[in-house]
């Protein structure tokens, strides 16, 4: 094989057969096939596209590049995950692991760290201190066995084409390629041996995906390429035209997490991690799962009040060498800023509406994001929501509690705040739900 060819066939619009694709990708691995024939094939694929068929192959490509785990005989049920396509405020994974866990499946979940606007999970494990979010295979293996979850990172062995591929898409403007985004996500979990995967993909001003019909078209290529190598997968579309919980920023959703895991916490989180954990139980395979997906949510509502959800969550922690003096006692032991400054309302109405994506870009600037991949982040720093879309308020009431550090990105943020949330004079007439789509 010859790389050009397969170049000219994609940016006349052929399609390319999955061992074309694998010798692709293996080349490019290899040094075999040079960086600027795969920067060629990449805006052939970002303008000509990739059919659900040759997205799958890719994946696949991408998730053989390194170490891979095979979880088949070895438990009672589908091994399971979710992903989450990123939002202002989505903790939902801290809680979602140990609760599922808990009610008796198991999860592999390999996370990422946080880039401009949305929060990541690695950084929020982070803020326990000690938590080891890269374990070798052997505890990962023993870990899941035994607790039923892990929690962690992409190692350089792990699906390494995905990381080579992704540093040439950022310096080449390809990154925003649904079939590209498709196979990097489904490679992912693919490789860690996911056989169930429910998907949350976010639509609104804090998504990726602005309207509903982008978030659809996202999630049906992501539904199709983890189809297309035997996974089940599902699809929730959820609402980020509003930050999810009151937190933003990597210690305050560490401690909004923990508050939900002993059966407390925001209506609004707690009934997104109650529906997701409800969806991945339906599609578990585990004996004696309820066959209803209403049956599914009792079963995670009771595991989230009982306690031992929260008592995974301990397990998880420990496991991973977290300080368990600092969940027990998170808003005393964790690292939270010490300046604290309230945005307030210039006017009485209601709350019309909110930029979500300005207002995670707001927290980023106080430090509690990054701008690019190898910026630091400050875990103790973001802000507290005190409204939502719809609420009333009067002239001068506190809208956001900004936590900062020594005022670092304060007068910007309060900025950014100020127009991002509009008050307009009557309430507005439709209030988005939190789940906008099934699929």
């Amino acid at each position: 094989m010859r790389a050009v060819d397969l170049i000219e066939r994609k940016r006349q619009g052929g399609e390319l057969t999955p061992d074309e694709i694998k010798w692709f990708v293996t080349g490019f691995l290899s040094g075999e096939v040079e960086v600027y024939q795969v920067t060629a094939w990449l805006m052939a694929v970002y303008f000509q596209g990739l059919t659900p068929q040759e997205t799958s192959a890719l994946a696949s490509a991408m998730a053989y590049s390194g170490e891979t785990y095979n979880w088949d005989g070895l438990f009672d049920a589908r091994v399971v995950d979710k992903h989450s396509s990123g939002g202002v405020g989505d903790k939902v994974s801290l809680i979602l692991a140990p609760l599922v866990a808990a009610m008796g499946m198991t999860d592999p979940m390999i996370s990422g760290r946080g880039l401009g606007h949305t929060g990541g999970t690695l950084d929020k494990l982070e803020s326990i201190p000690g938590f080891n979010v890269f374990p070798g295979r052997a505890q990962f293996e023993r870990q899941l066995k035994e607790i039923g979850t892990v929690m962690c990172g992409q190692t350089d062995n792990f699906v390494p084409a995905d990381k080579m591929l992704y540093s040439l898409r950022d310096v080449t403007a390809t990154v925003p390629s649904v079939p590209l985004i498709s196979a990097s996500i489904i490679s992912k979990k693919f490789a860690a041996g996911v056989q169930s995967l429910l998907l949350d993909v976010k639509a609104g001003s804090g998504a990726f995906m602005k309207t509903t019909a982008d978030a659809e078209k996202l999630a049906l290529a992501l539904k199709h390429t983890g189809e297309g190598l035997g996974m089940e997968i599902r699809v929730l579309i959820t609402d980020m035209n509003q930050p999810l919980g009151r937190m933003i920023g990597n210690s305050l959703e560490v401690a909004e997490s923990i508050d939900v895991l002993h059966g407390v916490g925001p209506a609004d989180l707690r009934s997104l991690v109650i529906e997701q954990a409800a969806e991945m139980l339906l599609f578990s395979d585990l004996k004696d799962a309820p066959e209803t997906l209403g049956d599914c949510r009792t079963v995670a509502k009771k595991h989230l009040d009982d306690g031992s959800a929260w008592s995974k969550f301990i397990q998880l922690v420990k496991a991973q060498n977290g300080d368990i003096a600092v969940v027990e006692d998170p808003l005393a032991k964790l690292d939270i800023a010490p300046g604290e400054t309230y945005l307030t309302a210039p006017r009485a109405g209601w709350i019309e509406k909110m930029d979500c994506g300005q207002i995670g870009t707001a927290a980023c600037l106080l430090g509690a994001g990054r701008a690019t991949a190898a910026d630091s982040v400050d875990h103790g720093v973001g802000l507290e929501m005190l409204v939502r879309v719809g609420d009333e308020v009067s002239q001068k009431q506190s809208l956001v509690r900004i936590i900062h550090r020594n005022g670092r990105g304060l007068s910007e943020a309060m900025e950014l705040l100020r127009k991002s949330i509009v008050i307009g004079d009557a309430a507005p007439e439709e209030v988005l739900p939190l789940v906008h789509k099934r699929i």
